[in-house]
């Protein structure tokens, strides 16, 4: 796997000032969360300091930007019992120092995924490198329909259906523990914005308004309703134990 032709750092399209929306996603994550933790795409740091308050033994935080400064300050002003270590390079190139020094039991991986072309490899690399019955945390844009030049700007490969992603998740090996699409409100406004009007860039206004007024309330309706699709995919799966079947 070869470094990304463009990288702008994920920070600009997970909306890194937003904390509602970042809330609810390690939400979603907490239960399959382990002690050795592996961030790949940290950005700035805004779900590395989420992950940091859930106490893990060893956090490896990867960032290939330009980012990694900044990833570094916000970061190691954390207060935390937990060991952190940076990685200014791809996770190709940071797994055997960090397997090394310890097997990760879960590697996370929130809008990174879409920036690799060949992601079926990027997965197997994963596998590989997770303890047994450890997991991956997978977080992508969905919907190829919503696929406009804000994509293409920031180096998105793709947006990704839920089958597809699990078809591919369970060809490099994985088990699927929880798969949904996440953010059924958001479908709307983003095809109008980034099909429609073609916009290209992101305004910070109305991503904190919607993160302040409407994240909350959807947050509270998909929990009660299985939603048939959404903004993005939400996807846990498990490296499955010596000599267990899946």
């Amino acid at each position: 796997m070869t470094e990304p032709i463009v990288y702008i750092g994920k920070d600009l399209e997970a909306m890194s000032f937003t904390v509602n929306y970042h809330d609810w996603i390690i939400d979603e994550f907490r239960p399959f969360v382990g002690k050795h933790l592996v961030e790949v795409g940290a950005g700035t740091g805004s779900v590395s300091s989420l992950l940091l308050a859930l106490e893990p033994e060893t956090l490896a935080l990867v960032e290939p930007s330009e980012m990694f400064q900044l990833l570094e300050r916000n970061i190691g002003d954390v207060k935390t019992q937990s060991e952190v270590s940076f990685h200014n390079s791809i996770f190709a190139s940071a797994r055997i120092e960090i397997v090394a020094h310890q097997r990760p039991d879960t590697i996370i991986y929130v809008n990174v995924l879409e920036h690799i072309e060949d992601d079926r490899a990027e997965l197997a690399m994963i596998y590989d490198s997770l303890e047994d019955g450890g997991h991956a945390l997978i977080f992508v844009p969905a919907l190829m329909a919503l696929y406009g030049p804000f994509d293409k700007k920031i180096g998105h490969y793709r947006r990704y259906s839920k089958p597809e992603l699990e078809e591919k998740c369970r060809s490099a090996g994985f088990e699927i523990v929880l798969s949904k699409y996440f953010d059924l409100a958001g479908v709307l406004p983003w095809f109008v914005k980034y099909r429609l009007l073609r916009s290209d860039y992101l305004g910070s206004g109305a991503v904190k308004i919607y993160d302040k007024l409407v994240v909350p309330i959807a947050k509270r309706f998909e929990r009660l309703i299985s939603i048939p699709l959404g903004k993005n995919v939400l996807m846990a799966v498990r490296k499955p134990a010596s000599g267990e079947r899946i």
